[in-house]
């Protein structure tokens, strides 16, 4: 049982289960070999009424900790859901230029790896949790929370929240609960994973912002509404896409003065790593041939001038012309509506070779 397990362990099983086994994927409709652009968004604007969320919980492939949590909570398994759909979205979104483009094939086998990709699916997967829950809570969709309500500035009397702001504070704290969260574990690849988790949420609170409207005469100010918003989680994406970028190879060493076994990696700036790297144990396959990894860059689409030499594996490409229409000779009728022709262009596609 993963209530055994330390709580890396448990998102390891949560986003591989979540994304691989039959409950989910029927509820996507995947099969595990469509573009992720076509995954249907599943959140709706209302929690589930009666006892819709208990079967939704019982669907799921969660721990009978986390699954008490799931009946509790009406809202939670949706939120969820969500967090699965905004993960898979953001990472085929953020790779799809690169050898590795985030496939379904071979990302159980991923997950046991050390590899620089598994860090930010890690990263990737608690980002995604992190903000659908803090989401949930300032719409409405779960019941145990709400708009968050410490500002935090100075003169609070000065300022009126008139907007719900998203509830970060409440889901992170939320989100170390259902994980499980304990003290770290001694293991290297439990410390590099918990390390990565705590980086995408860190991700996500660094893109909290606080966003202002000014009432009074003449534009005077006297009084702001103010409410704390999250940046688009594409923001987030992009920037652990960054993280993953500039990633460090870390090892286990012992500090000498207290004993305890610590990550090291090559010195930067006077530190090995900083608490917003990702940090991989080791190098990654090339991911150009198909492997239980992944399904290869065969017959991937490319770039003829930016991405073909480098997505191809020195394999070479095919070219092929294909036609697509398109909206043309656009113009606006009064009154008002827009009337254009359909218009065929012929357009080179380039694809990998397999050999």
């Amino acid at each position: 049982m993963c209530s055994r397990l330390p709580r890396t362990a448990c998102l390891l099983r949560l986003i591989e289960l979540c994304i691989l086994l039959s409950h989910t994927a029927a509820y996507f409709g995947l099969t595990g070999r469509e573009p992720l652009v076509f995954l249907p968004a599943p959140f709706s604007n209302e929690p589930p009424t009666g006892k819709a969320h208990l079967k939704q919980c019982e669907q799921m492939t969660l721990t009978r900790r986390q699954k008490r949590m799931c009946r509790r909570e009406p809202g939670l398994a949706e939120t969820l859901r969500e967090s699965v759909r905004l993960s898979l979205l953001e990472c085929r979104y953020q790779f799809r230029n690169e050898r590795w483009n985030c496939s379904l094939d071979g990302r159980g086998s991923l997950l046991k790896r050390g590899f620089k990709e598994t860090a930010f699916l890690l990263a990737v997967s608690s980002a995604a949790l992190s903000h659908a829950l803090a989401k949930a809570c300032s719409s409405g969709r779960m019941e145990r929370c709400t708009c968050d309500d410490s500002p935090g500035i100075q003169h609070r009397e000065a300022w009126q929240w008139g907007v719900c702001g998203d509830n970060l504070k409440y889901s992170t704290k939320f989100l170390k609960k259902f994980l499980g969260q304990k003290r770290v574990s001694k293991d290297l690849r439990a410390q590099i994973d918990s390390h990565n988790i705590n980086v995408g949420i860190r991700a996500v609170k660094s893109g909290l912002k606080t966003t202002c409207k000014c009432h009074g005469v003449s534009g005077s100010c006297a009084v702001r509404t103010c409410w704390k918003q999250l940046s688009p989680f594409h923001d987030t994406g992009r920037l652990l896409k960054f993280r993953y970028d500039t990633a460090v190879r870390v090892l286990s060493v012992t500090n000498a003065a207290t004993g305890e076994t610590e990550l090291a990696g090559p010195r930067r700036h006077g530190q090995s790593h900083r608490s917003t790297d990702l940090v991989f144990l080791e190098d990654s396959p090339s991911f150009c041939r198909p492997s239980r990894y992944s399904p290869g860059t065969a017959g991937r689409s490319c770039a003829k001038d930016t991405s073909c030499q480098s997505l191809c594996c020195g394999r070479g490409y095919n070219t092929a012309m294909h036609l697509t229409t398109l909206s043309c000779h656009c113009q606006v009728r009064w009154c008002c509506h827009v009337e254009c022709q359909t218009c065929v262009r012929e357009e080179e596609v380039y694809t990998c070779k397999n050999t």
